[in-house]
């Protein structure tokens, strides 16, 4: 059940980062309990395993048949479903996060590609001679859900900030790595069974960008374009992460959301089975198909998939003399060296050398000792790196190649826990700038807060902002008041209130904005907006009229005003201005100018402004800052 203290209709980039980063925290422990069992298991039975995993498994329909083995359906089965979330989580940037300024793309993308390459040439550097070069793509990929969980394992605070650099790097590394996959690691390809699964995608593609297509239409299609894919010799994993670039993100409009509660109000005066489905169906189509595809398969891919793909891959049998080959094996000394020093040189490094020659107009939106982090965390290689092994390599080598991508994953997440602990240690200001540096994210509100114009509570000299697009006669908003007064108690902190009346469902809404500027021209729009708070459901023209008389307005100005609808135009800019900050449910809160998505509960909201004061002082101290 959603908390009612839940904006119910949106999901951010910083909620859904914030949700994933949990999401991964709970499954590395599954990931890494399968990683486990496989190594058991191959060592206790290691004729049982093979056994196991080397099952037959067929589909025949007519004349089409795919038989696989259960490692193989596991791999090139379910898999893609992984990649797919992938994707989801790359267009999502593209269309609401960071990356939606194409120039914020730069430094992650350097970042993210510095760290494949210079991992490739150390493990070349090692191999170029001894006959294992052809495996150079199993030393280049983040595994994006381990190294977030074990993130979250060594270092439970971290800011957001943080994460979605994090999150942008690997999403770079996941889409390089896949492509090398498809050109590289696939062999014999078919020229026709590629174009029928390209064009299965293409339609895929139009139908979900252009129609209403039901969900099991879409499965076929895409079913079929990953079997024409596979028969093609192409891996089909980029087919998952393909359907998940395509995925459009967005958040509903206020006239999408308006229509909805129309909808639903039909449904509730008559409930009749059509219009149930039809309710259900325009509430389901509010959400972007991102939201959708996420919020049905990441479970499934965080718990089950992954951990499966572990189980079946990560079994590598150990004695003596496996032992003593692997220390002396350059597959091993080359995989861990590219991970453990190639991937932080890397990261560090180019994103140095970015600022420096940009002059400071390119840099990272974290501080450096964040930045450190993101290389150590980024030497934890394991799916798309295993994925890679078991095309490059096979036996004794194959065995060598996963031990080296444990070894390596295990030191990365112990260079990692030393950078953390390090930052801990530093003085308060210090470790403020080393997370967050001095780098200033883009503004989500629009127009800007003007004293002159909108209504403020609270210090003018604040260092933090909070402005909310709030409806008098919406219970969300009664409910959030009380934490605002808790925020508004600080002395850094201003309050913003601007009108988003959401007159389908709240009928008094409008008026009671129109009210409060009335109220306003007289100086008492504060006492009006608590009032009403407070008691929602006295918001009826004649009690309008006679809180204003209360407050001091002639009760005859304030009729006249209502009826006239004088004060219309000043609250239909704000509603204009919701629109164009993308603010389309009340309460929608932003915080200096950045959009606060979730939980707005007082803990939440203080969290956020903690986290907006520390930027603040963390650009202050930064020194002039050059664009």
């Amino acid at each position: 059940m959603t908390s009612p203290d839940r904006t119910v209709w949106t999901r951010s980039l910083a909620m859904q980062l914030s949700r994933f980063a949990e999401t991964e925290a709970a499954s590395s422990i599954v990931l890494i309990g399968a990683i486990a069992a496989a190594l058991v298991w191959i060592n206790a039975a290691p004729g049982s395993y093979d056994d196991a995993w080397g099952t037959e498994l067929g589909i025949r329909l007519g004349s089409l048949d795919v038989e696989l083995s259960l490692r193989e359906w596991v791999t090139q089965g379910l898999m893609p479903l992984f990649f797919l979330v992938v994707g989801l989580e790359a267009r999502r940037e593209f269309d609401l996060g960071t990356l939606r300024e194409r120039r914020q793309l730069i430094v992650p993308f350097t970042a993210g590609l510095a760290g494949m390459v210079l991992p490739i040439l150390i493990f070349l550097a090692f191999n170029l001679h001894s006959g294992g070069a052809h495996g150079w793509g199993a030393a280049m990929s983040t595994d994006t859900a381990l190294a977030l969980g074990l993130l979250a394992a060594v270092s439970r605070r971290l800011p957001e900030q943080v994460r979605t650099f994090l999150v942008t790097v690997f999403i770079v590394d996941d889409l390089v790595a896949l492509v090398v996959i498809a050109v590289v690691y696939s062999s014999d390809v078919r020229v026709l069974p590629l174009v029928a699964g390209i064009v299965c995608f293409a339609l895929f593609a139009g139908l979900m960008r252009w129609t209403r297509t039901p969900g099991a239409l879409l499965l076929v299609v895409g079913v079929a374009s990953w079997a024409f894919v596979r028969a093609s010799g192409i891996d089909p994993i980029v087919v998952g992460l393909a359907i998940g670039l395509v995925a459009p993100a967005y958040t509903p409009g206020r006239e999408q959301l308006e229509h909805a509660s129309g909808i639903f109000r039909s449904f509730r005066e008559q409930p009749t089975s059509r219009l149930a489905q039809l309710a259900a169906t325009t509430l389901v189509g509010t959400t972007s198909p991102n939201e959708r595809l996420q919020t049905r398969l990441h479970p499934w891919t965080s718990f089950v998939i992954v951990p499966l793909f572990a189980l079946a891959n990560a079994g590598v049998r150990i004695d003596g003399s496996f032992a003593r080959a692997a220390l002396a094996s350059p597959i091993v000394i080359g995989i861990v060296v590219a991970y453990v020093v190639g991937k932080p040189v890397a990261v560090i490094g180019s994103t140095a050398l970015l600022a420096r020659l940009s002059g400071g107009r390119l840099r990272p939106p974290v501080g450096w000792n964040a930045v450190a982090g993101s290389g150590t965390i980024a030497g934890v290689g394991f799916t798309v790196a295993v994925l890679v092994a078991t095309l490059a390599f096979t036996g004794p080598v194959l065995g060598e190649a996963k031990i080296a991508l444990l070894a390596g994953s295990a030191i990365s997440t112990g260079l990692t826990w030393l950078v953390v602990q390090g930052t801990a240690r530093l003085p308060e200001q210090r470790r403020v700038r080393a997370l967050l540096g001095d780098a200033q994210d883009g503004v989500d509100l629009v127009p800007p807060v003007d004293a002159a114009r909108d209504h403020i509570r609270g210090s003018a000299s604040a260092v933090v902002t909070v402005v909310e697009y709030g409806d008098f006669e919406c219970p969300h908003c009664g409910r959030a008041e009380h934490s605002v007064r808790e925020l508004v108690a600080a002395e850094d902190v201003r309050f913003v209130w601007r009108h988003l009346p959401l007159s389908e469902v709240h009928p008094h809404a409008a008026l009671a904005a129109e009210a409060s500027e009335i109220a306003g021209r007289a100086g008492r729009f504060w006492e009006l907006h608590d009032l009403m708070l407070a008691d929602q459901g006295r918001l009826a023209q004649a009690e309008l009229i006679g809180s204003l008389e209360r407050l001091g307005v002639a009760a005859e100005l304030a009729e006249d005003e209502l009826q006239r609808h004088v004060h219309r135009a000043r609250v239909e800019d704000d509603i204009a201005s919701a629109d164009l900050s993308g603010a389309s449910g009340t309460p929608t809160f932003f915080i200096n100018g950045q959009r606060h998505y979730g939980a707005y509960d007082a803990a939440s909201l203080k969290e956020a402004v903690r986290l907006a004061r520390d930027q603040v002082r963390a650009t202050a101290t930064g020194g002039p800052r050059r664009r």
